[in-house]
């Protein structure tokens, strides 16, 4: 599977989330590769481990205020951390379970671990080259980071 054609599984899986969880379609900037920097963290991400066949990590990242407009469209009116980090780290796991379906038996996933603040840092695989989808959602912008060796 070429790089674009996983790129292309993720873009599909934020698409698909968007317009089934919130039912309002989010777009994908363009993909690009986060060359000699890591990528800029929001208030809480969601990151699920790879192992298998691949190995490496996919994080989703948003704004706590763009998590708490997703929760009132799924008609939750509790705006706790909590619920803010079960929101973030459900999204990642949706993303990453979706993509299994794409790579195989072989793409194995954890159970989502929750980061919350900005200042928060990634374990990335020493081979590996996270690629950056910029989400954009009503007048929020999010990130799925995808990091695979």
């Amino acid at each position: 599977m070429t790089l674009e054609t996983e790129v292309g599984v993720f873009v599909s899986g934020v698409l698909n989330y968007f317009g089934t969880t919130v039912q309002q379609a989010a777009q994908c900037g363009t993909p690009h590769l986060a060359l000699g920097e890591r990528p800029e963290m929001s208030d809480y991400t969601g990151v699920i481990q790879v192992s298998g066949k691949r190995t490496g990590l996919v994080a989703f990242t948003a704004p706590k205020s763009m998590l708490s407009v997703m929760l009132m469209r799924m008609q939750e009116t509790d705006m706790s951390h909590e619920n803010l980090c079960d929101l973030v780290g459900e999204i990642a796991n949706t993303l990453s379970g979706n993509a299994r379906r794409d790579f195989g038996h072989q793409f194995q996933i954890s159970v989502p671990e929750v980061v919350s603040g900005r200042g928060g840092t990634l374990a990335y695989p020493a081979q590996g080259r996270p690629i950056v989808i910029p989400i954009e959602w009503r007048n929020y912008h999010a990130r799925l980071i995808v990091c695979l060796q």
